[in-house]
């Protein structure tokens, strides 16, 4: 039993990439674990005050990702840690059910890394690495844009220097307005904040290579001391806590639990979207074969273990990714260093950050906030499909309007009501026969198309079921009365179909019945195996009859042709 359990250990990625690990990366991973801490310490930070917690549990959070994922993590340069993306629905969660306490966030946000955590577990062991695609990529886009706009405003206030208390976007408008009016506004803080945004987006723009956020945050803490911008009321962080906290079980009421699991599954889903994402992209980029649930796996086990040490959920980082990478990081090494680090600074350089100014950091969230939005993607969907430029739209407004967690909810019922759309009135078409050319083809896109006399091919390009089935008949009736001679035969060009369900069983044995009372033959044609299945279990493919199953549209054309001794000639 021991012997087995240490074999398992022994197959952890990351104990198994120390096998086979090369001495020629570790200058590499040294140089690109330093460039990554130098831009963790502010973005974990940051992100810790967006998520409504303590600033150092950002870094704590950091820590324990970093040093999980070196352990589970199947990618060799995949780098997890605190996300922009998350830290509003994290925000969200707490301030329902935190009371404002510190403690109660600090839990708060522990238990939600478990749950998580627990349920990126579990889709990884169910094998449900593709879970996250079901949100559509628009609904996906104005999801992201609305967090974009959440955290402008969300930071807007800091920014100036006073604090707020709506919890919406719309709330919070509305009390940036009225602590303006109040004069509530600090000069000092505004002008200091503005300076540390444009210098981060000046600096990222022009040249990504320099580190822009750290540059800003340094040079905004040198002015505060040298200054005494504290004297003016000018927010600082302070003193960070000393050394690394004990493993816990955050405890949290229990009535709060169920809104805690509905926020987690949304903070699943996005992490699981962005982590695959990234992870695929990156394998391609490395020549890496990376197992997703396992990634999956890994990004569950990375968040229990920040749960247990006062942190918050986690998720794959781009930024942080693309710098390692960029800066000749080989293997999690980087993380393990980078993590070593920010011990290090946690244990013996906590009073680095003593005047680190609030405003600062709402500038790193802010202007993480302006890569997040994307203008441009937003602009080419409605240059070529509006219909999902307003799903877009419809997810953006959702997020601001309703909140970050209300808004998660109605971004995936908008990706599943887009889906049930398209099933649900699918495109279909009469074919017919074009001159010179294969196969048969929509009339609809060559009028010209010429159809065998008493013959009508229709295609149906979607899964029978309950919420097409009516309108799948109807259809086929109308096509029938408006056909140019009268129909003999029917076959449905069925390879787009691959479901029948029972509704739609129920409609074909009604439409079968009817057409036979006017001496129509319906017939199939491509229809896959499984499909046909489903209809000898339904009684109904010995209902039609073997010989009305086609292997193409061509033969079931031939086979008509000679049943009916049709004159027609194909070209």
């Amino acid at each position: 039993m021991v012997d087995r359990v240490f074999a398992g250990v022994l197959r952890l990625p990351g104990l198994a990439l120390i096998r086979r690990y090369r001495r020629d990366w570790f200058r590499g991973d040294l140089v690109a674990a330093v460039a990554v801490t130098a831009l963790m310490i502010p973005h974990g930070m940051a992100y810790a005050e967006l998520a409504g917690v303590p600033a150092v549990t950002g870094l704590y959070t950091t820590i324990t990702a970093l040093l999980a994922y070196a352990v589970f993590g199947p990618s060799r340069v995949l780098l997890l840690g605190p996300d922009s993306s998350l830290a509003p629905l994290i925000a969200a969660a707490i301030a329902i059910s935190s009371g404002g306490d510190p403690a109660s966030a600090i839990a708060i946000a522990g238990m939600l890394a478990l749950m998580t955590g627990a349920l990126c577990t579990l889709a990884g062991l169910s094998r449900l690495g593709s879970i996250a695609e079901l949100l559509s990529r628009p609904v996906q886009l104005g999801y992201l844009n609305g967090l974009a706009i959440v955290m402008v405003v969300s930071q807007a206030a800091k920014l100036a220097g006073f604090s707020i208390d709506g919890d919406t976007p719309v709330e919070q408008v509305g009390d940036i307005v009225q602590g303006v009016a109040d004069g509530l506004l600090n000069t000092a803080s505004l002008v200091l904040g503005i300076a540390a945004l444009a210098l981060i987006v000046t600096l990222s723009r022009s040249s990504p290579s320099i580190p822009g956020v750290l540059i800003a945050i340094v040079a905004s803490t040198v002015v505060v001391r040298v200054f005494d911008l504290v004297a003016d009321g000018v927010a600082v962080v302070g003193v960070l806590p000393s050394g690394f906290p004990a493993p816990s079980w955050p405890s949290v009421d229990t009535g709060s639990l169920s809104s805690l699991f509905l926020a987690s599954v949304g903070l699943a889903w996005v992490t699981l979207s962005d982590t695959t994402a990234l992870s695929r992209g990156f394998a391609v980029r490395t020549g890496e074969r990376v197992d997703p649930n396992k990634e999956i796996i890994a990004l569950g086990a990375a968040n229990m273990t920040t749960g247990l040490f006062q942190g918050f959920p986690v998720s794959a980082s781009s930024s942080r990714t693309t710098i390692a990478h960029a800066s000749g990081g080989n293997s999690q090494l980087v993380g393990v260093i980078g993590a070593l680090l920010l011990m290090v600074l946690l244990v013996a350089g906590n009073d680095l950050v003593e005047f680190l100014p609030s405003t600062a950091l709402a500038a790193v969230v802010i202007a993480a906030a302006i890569r997040l939005f994307d203008a441009r993607q937003v602009r080419w969907l409605y240059s070529v499909r509006q219909s999902e430029f307003l799903l877009c739209i419809s997810a953006t407004v959702g997020v601001v309007i309703l909140g970050v967690l209300n808004g998660l909810i109605v971004a995936v019922g908008l990706s599943v009501a887009n889906f049930i759309r398209r099933v649900w009135r699918p495109y279909d078409a009469v074919l017919g026969r074009v001159d010179h050319r294969k196969g048969y083809h929509d009339l609809g896109r060559h009028p010209t198309a010429r159809q065998v006399p008493g013959l009508v091919l229709f295609r149906f390009d979607a899964p029978l079921f309950f919420a097409n089935a009516d309108h799948f008949e109807r259809r086929v009736h109308r096509i029938i009365a408006e056909a140019r001679t009268p129909v003999r035969c029917l076959v449905i060009a069925a390879e787009p179909i691959t479901d029948i369900d029972t509704s739609a069983a129920a409609m074909l044995e009604t439409l079968i019945a009817h057409l036979e009372e006017n001496d129509v033959e319906l017939a199939f044609a491509e229809l896959k195996g499984p499909v046909k299945d489903r209809l000898r279990h339904y009684g109904l493919y010995d209902r039609i009859g073997d010989d009305r199953f086609h292997a193409t549209t061509g033969t079931a054309v031939r086979s008509y042709i000679a049943t009916y001794e049709v004159d027609w000639e194909r070209d």
